[in-house]
């Protein structure tokens, strides 16, 4: 069976495997549960195996995935949402995960991971719920119902990682081990705290280093600067308060510790391309 939105594609059929790999690959995240056979995907330059009880992970800025070939028994679950959703769960996850980085770091190269026998009991239930409220059209919260069984299971990912991953790995996830590091990751530690900080100067500040410098050690971490960060963590937040609340432009502005509604809609007009009230409609649709 293969159910869609647009937020979630949901397949356990080798031909919705095949359309989600031609035209969702790129642009989304990818987990997959092996139940029986295997199969063998070209990704990150070589061919992987995915086999029974393996489970895949694929997220944002990953390499999509390529070529295929699967065993004649091969039976599986497949989730993917986009990766826009996936950040904005992320932006959430952030806040109470300080770890995330290394993990997502340390997935894009061992995308891979044996599941005992609770954990697939975990995942056939995720999926089990995903299918359900997939199938129930009437439901006036759909797609809230759909994040929040999305988050759980992100939850869920995250605690299986704690217990498999060993201190070294997260450890060898990271590119230095000097003083780079502990300013990287004392920045993400602030913008969990203080997510409405929207000036590099402010966090430089805290961190008694100047802006260029902190700049210029997001970028050797992360590929981002400073300032994309901050913007990042902003976007995902308002993209949420527009997505699942109905609170009115001027109370999302003064709870994002906007100067007023007007910078609020010159804010997210310049880093989404529409006005708050024009991005709200176009979702509702």
């Amino acid at each position: 069976m293969t159910l869609s939105t647009e937020s979630v594609f949901l397949t356990d059929e080798v031909e919705g495997f095949r359309f989600a790999r031609e035209t969702r690959s790129e642009t989304s995240t990818t987990v997959l549960l092996c139940l029986n056979g295997h199969i063998d995907v070209y990704y990150r330059g070589e061919m992987i195996r995915i086999a029974k009880n393996d489970v895949f992970i694929r997220i944002p800025q990953a390499t999509q995935l390529g070529p295929y070939e699967i065993s004649d028994d091969f039976r599986f679950m497949m989730l993917q949402i986009p990766n826009e959703l996936f950040e904005e769960l992320m932006y959430n996850q952030m806040r109470v995960e300080p770890r995330w980085w290394q993990k997502q770091q340390y997935i894009k190269s061992h995308p891979i991971y044996p599941l005992n026998e609770v954990s697939i009991e975990f995942c056939e239930t995720y999926f089990h719920l995903l299918r359900l409220q997939l199938q129930d059209h009437q439901s006036d919260y759909r797609r809230q119902i759909l994040m929040l069984i999305a988050r759980g299971a992100t939850m869920e990912m995250l605690n299986y990682l704690d217990k498999v991953l060993p201190e070294e790995a997260l450890a060898a996830a990271n590119l230095t081990t000097g003083a780079g590091d502990y300013t990287f990751y004392a920045f993400t530690g602030l913008l969990r705290q203080h997510p409405h900080e929207r000036e590099v100067q402010w966090y430089a500040k805290q961190l008694n280093i100047t802006p260029k410098y902190l700049s210029e050690i997001c970028k050797i971490h992360s590929g981002k600067s400073a300032s994309e960060w901050i913007a990042d963590i902003t976007v995902s937040e308002l993209k949420h308060y527009l997505r699942n609340t109905t609170l009115p432009i001027h109370e999302i502005a003064k709870e994002m510790e906007f100067p007023n509604a007007s910078f609020f809609c010159q804010y997210t007009k310049k880093h989404t391309g529409m006005t708050p009230n024009h991005f709200r409609k176009q979702r509702q649709q």
